[in-house]
């Protein structure tokens, strides 16, 4: 297709006017004048910007099934009174439903690819196949007495995700290897998951730091914060994402700098079950890297990228008393380049020629995006999912005006939705 006399946000976050072509699933022109070459569909500019694929970093895209199921508590209350026993509850075929509506949701705000931690992750990756979007798998990995990794059961669930799902559906499908926490795992699961991850040449995910208890307890337990423990055993050599980092010290965040680690900046989340709030604006200053996510749907509860860019991109100001702080440009890059590079995917995140054509339409037709005095201002501060009018995975349109085109999202809702009740009840009785 041809995007035709449109404002995009080019290489470098700075918006310019002009043409940019896909072709074969990549962006082939991009410039000012028309090309020569021929590129199918023509897509009109006019009153619309193209900004690159936004990129969740943290998700559990499931637990759309969870949204607004145990509200008002903290953090381990929610997950032992609330989480633990409906997921408990969950079938293949439920995880399947909720990571349909998720996904929809997902690519409803123009988000193009996410890196899910969770359970049944066989039916979450059926899901991303059918959808068209991208996504950085993992199964959650525990681990609890001196048991080798070899006879954890989790443990062979995800190394069978990665022979079969690592690299699939033409790369839109990557497996990671994910450690759930330290508080629920031991150093020898930990090492032997880090040595497992390089063998396997995969990246890993983790929770890290998101509450003070747990932060503190770690300290209790081993004498190191969960950070500077997850480094002694090795798991940060690798390609890592750690989720949260809420109360990561000083210290800390060296540690995340020195071996190029990628926080997960949750602000909604964190925010809603009063965790805390990062503190991105140090984590800037020392270097570390840093991408969105939403966290899940029971948390948030919306994974809506377009809330989550604009809640990070204000809240810091306020704690830091810095209206400069994280300008438009560079917030959208952690939303979209900085996602991508935290996935391994180094030919998405921007819009050049020869990367993959993850990308997003939005309108700027609306009362509320006007008068466009600053294009990427309006993205970050202004606009909502609703104005998302095309979101393109691979040079494939997968959403468009509202639906879904590979798959039924209504049917997908009503069915989570069955799902979702038939659970809330049992637990009720």
């Amino acid at each position: 297709m041809l995007f035709e006399n449109i404002a995009y946000v080019d290489e470098n976050f700075c918006v310019k006017t002009g043409f940019v072509g896909v072709s074969g699933g990549y962006i082939g022109y991009v410039g000012a004048d028309k090309p020569s070459a021929g590129y199918g569909e023509r897509v009109d500019g006019r009153a619309r910007i193209l900004i690159p694929g936004l990129v969740n970093a943290h998700c559990h895209v499931p637990m759309t099934l969870l949204r607004g199921y145990g509200e008002g508590l903290p953090l381990d209350r929610w997950l032992n009174e609330r989480v633990f026993p409906f997921e408990a509850e969950l079938t293949g075929e439920d995880v399947y439903l909720g990571s349909l509506v998720g996904i929809a949701e997902l690519l409803a705000s123009g988000c193009t690819s996410f890196s899910d931690m969770y359970d049944h992750c066989e039916e979450i990756a059926e899901a991303v196949k059918i959808s068209g979007i991208r996504a950085n798998l993992s199964r959650a990995v525990l681990g609890f007495g001196d048991v080798p990794l070899s006879e954890n059961a989790r443990h062979a669930e995800a190394e069978a995700l990665i022979k079969k799902w690592h690299g699939a559906s033409g790369d839109r499908i990557r497996v990671d290897y994910a450690i759930h926490a330290e508080y629920t795992s031991n150093e020898r699961t930990v090492r032997e998951a880090a040595d497992f991850a390089g063998s396997a040449n995969v990246g890993v995910q983790v929770h890290l730091s998101e509450t003070k208890s747990e932060h503190d307890g770690c300290v209790g337990r081993r004498g190191r914060t969960p950070a500077r423990y997850f480094a002694d055993c090795g798991l940060f050599d690798v390609r890592a994402t750690a989720a949260h980092a809420v109360w990561v010290t000083d210290g800390d965040m060296d540690i995340l700098r020195e071996y190029g680690v990628t926080v997960s900046h949750n602000p909604t989340s964190n925010l809603k079950l009063a965790s805390g709030i990062a503190r991105v604006p140090e984590m800037r200053r020392r270097g570390v890297k840093l991408a969105l996510g939403t966290d899940g749907a029971s948390s948030n509860n919306n994974l809506n990228m377009l809330e989550e860019l604009h809640i990070a991109s204000i809240l810091h100001r306020g704690t830091s008393l810095d209206p400069e702080f994280l300008p438009p440009g560079e917030a959208l890059e952690i939303a979209t380049r900085s996602g991508a590079l935290s996935q391994g995917r180094e030919d998405c995140g921007l819009i050049k020629e020869g990367y993959r054509a993850d990308l997003a339409v939005v309108s700027l037709a609306k009362p509320h995006m006007l008068p466009v005095h600053g294009l990427i201002s309006d993205i970050v501060y202004s606009a909502q999912s609703s104005d998302v009018e095309m979101t393109v995975v691979g040079g494939e349109t997968v959403y468009r005006d509202g639906k879904c085109l590979l798959f039924n999202q209504d049917e997908a809702i009503e069915n989570a939705a069955v799902s979702a009740r038939r659970i809330a009840e049992k637990l009720r009785q």
